[in-house]
């Protein structure tokens, strides 16, 4: 029987109360967290995890805000997350870029023990770093149906959100509702 994946981006504090937070990535945490308590399946957590140089780093050049600096309070899944992670002793990946391809390699190992029913992804930001897994994760498995809930997702802006689903769409990543 194949296995089915929820894959929880970047679900910190800095991107939903913090340096880079939003009103669309406050207004999602409670969906994102009911889904990920009752989805029937395994539940995986990314944390964007930088170094204290990180405004050094190409990514801190080009986007100069200091945010996920690990062990920092943005740092941290946000706690109604961060209990589902605990209830479901669910694995983080934590990645020093948008996407990750340490999650990738996991998946086609545990691909290779059980194949993959689908990989449904959730969280923020849905321009960078869910677009960034959604493709990394569709490059890697181009059979398994890749989805992403537009309900449970949120932009750097709606604008950004809008394209990156139109993206996402275009190289054959599903979009579903509930």
């Amino acid at each position: 029987m194949a296995k089915n994946y929820l894959i929880v981006i970047d679900m910190q504090n800095d991107f939903v109360t913090g340096a880079l937070g939003t009103p669309e990535a406050q207004a999602i945490v409670p969906d994102v967290a009911r889904r990920a308590r009752e989805f029937d399946g395994t539940v995986l957590f990314t944390k964007d995890t930088h170094a204290e140089n990180y405004l050094e780093t190409q990514e801190g050049r080009n986007l100069p805000v200091a945010h996920c600096i690990r062990g920092t309070e943005g740092w941290q899944l946000v706690p109604e997350l961060d209990a589902v992670r605990a209830a479901r002793d669910a694995a983080v990946f934590e990645k020093p870029t948008f996407g990750s391809v340490e999650l990738a390699w996991w998946l086609a190992q545990e691909n290779d023990a059980e194949p993959i029913g689908s990989i449904e992804l959730a969280g923020v930001c849905t321009d960078i770093c869910v677009i960034s897994n959604a493709l990394l994760i569709k490059a890697h498995f181009p059979e398994v149906p890749v989805r992403v809930n537009p309900a449970l997702c949120a932009g750097v802006t709606p604008q950004a959100h809008e394209a990156a689903l139109a993206t996402m769409r275009s190289c054959q990543v599903e979009l579903i509702e509930g």
